[in-house]
């Protein structure tokens, strides 16, 4: 903030308050206000009153009402009046630092209803400061690095996603919907996660299922069948206490089809090259092109037409992004997820994701559960065998 000579830092977004403040609040409404020197406030909803003096760094917090009955305004106004308010009482209406461009948030508590920001809420701010600058690029910079803390909550969420994975294949039969296999994913997740190790608060999950032909670079989970020689694929967000993980990963019930074996075996060779060139001094855009070249040569030449690498954290999908026409490295203490992906015309195809922290020596993949999921009929027929 010095560097940027910011006296504060005014946040909205869930995700940077719960980084900025380890509150994840229940609704979109709270305000963080972080300064240079000195202790942050936190602005909480007062219902979640108990939550944010339990969770929050800080001590100074101040509760607005959810509802009021001499103002009928919506719960954020009130949450703003203080922030302005607390702005004037601590002199810091110099240099504010706002996040004027960030076009996309993580959920709050609630997930379904996030809420979003209006021009009132920024024209306040420009009313009682000096300047008011944009801090979007200081926040991600800072926030692509994870702290122990940050560490510890995503290891959880991959840890919970590998038993919730392990669940979900012991269950999964060929005629299945793909909605069904969705639905014990999460409702594992969400039943076991609450409360697991005694350290996690709340957890959740979220799929997008698809099998065989249902396979497509991004579309709904659906009632199609789990097929029995085809993959099932499982795109996966698993969040605990406000920090989330992005996995891709498949179960197929039987034994695959020699299309999907020579598929899976192009498509785990250029993911274990991908994650072994995932270091810390590595060039993002070279990642990108790699990927992609190694696609090509194996006969998908343009594809994926997703991103093949990006930050996770406090967002599901944060910076940095690997693209061949930008610009970038890779840091110790950034945690990426690495997600090659071929899809058929017509339907069908692979993709392969896990989450991978950039240590000294090279990374640590997250989640345990195996890329190569044809590991787990051998197993099963070798527990069959005995």
């Amino acid at each position: 903030m010095k560097e940027h000579d910011l006296d504060v830092l005014v946040v909205r977004a869930p995700d940077n308050i719960v980084y900025l403040t380890n509150y994840w609040c229940m609704k979109g409404y709270d305000i963080a206000i972080f300064p240079r020197e000195g202790e942050p406030t936190l602005i909480a909803l007062e219902p979640q009153e108990e939550d944010a003096r339990r969770n929050s760094w800080t001590q100074d917090i101040r509760f607005f009402k959810g509802y009021h009955p001499g103002d009928p305004r919506p719960p954020g106004m009130r949450s703003l009046d203080i922030a302005v308010q607390v702005l004037k009482e601590r002199d810091l209406t110099g240099r504010i630092g706002l996040e004027l461009s960030q076009g996309t948030q993580s959920a709050d508590r609630m997930v379904g209803e996030p809420s979003t920001w209006t021009q009132p809420w920024f024209d306040a701010f420009k009313r009682v400061a000096r300047e008011v600058v944009d801090a979007y690029q200081l926040i991600n910079s800072a926030r692509a690095i994870k702290t122990a803390q940050e560490i510890e909550r995503m290891k959880l969420a991959n840890e919970l996603a590998a038993l919730a994975l392990e669940h979900t294949w012991e269950r999964l039969r060929p005629g299945m919907k793909e909605s069904e296999v969705g639905a014990i994913f999460e409702s594992f997740v969400h039943s076991h996660g609450v409360g697991y190790k005694g350290q996690v608060e709340m957890a959740r999950a979220f799929t997008l299922v698809w099998s065989g032909p249902g396979i497509r670079t991004f579309t709904a989970t659906g009632n199609r069948p789990v097929q029995e020689h085809e993959p099932t694929l499982l795109e996966i967000w698993v969040c605990v206490d406000g920090y989330w993980n992005d996995l891709t990963k498949n179960l197929c019930p039987g034994d695959l089809t020699p299309e999907y074996h020579k598929l899976l075996d192009l498509l785990l060779g250029v993911f274990n090259e991908a994650v072994a060139f995932a270091k810390h001094g590595a060039d993002l855009p070279e990642l990108d092109r790699l990927v992609r070249a190694r696609i090509a040569e194996g006969g998908y030449p343009g594809q994926p037409s997703h991103p093949i690498c990006h930050g996770v954290g406090a967002r599901a999908h944060e910076p940095p992004y690997a693209h061949q026409a930008s610009t970038g490295t890779i840091h110790e203490g950034m945690v990426l997820a690495i997600e090659p992906g071929i899809y058929w015309p017509g339907g069908g195809g692979l993709r392969l994701e896990d989450n991978f922290w950039i240590t000294g020596d090279g990374n640590e993949k997250l989640c345990s559960f195996p890329d190569d999921f044809r590991v787990l009929n051998t197993a099963r027929a070798g527990g069959a065998a005995r």
